[in-house]
């Protein structure tokens, strides 16, 4: 699981851009507790794997 931060460093984008991409649906995460976002490492590849498919 990474942690929004994790997910902006690896993805060089802004926080807006990962809950942007969060609330549109275009990347899963799950909600830790009451306040505590996560992204599954295999959300975030399958993420980028779509991302590389469209580009081809």
């Amino acid at each position: 699981m990474l942690t929004v931060p994790e997910v902006m460093a690896v993805l060089k984008v802004s926080r807006w851009t990962v809950y942007s991409l969060i609330r549109s649906g275009e990347l899963r995460s799950v909600l830790v507790g009451t306040r505590c976002r996560r992204v599954p490492r295999t959300a975030l590849e399958e993420y980028v794997s779509r991302l590389c498919e469209e580009a081809a």
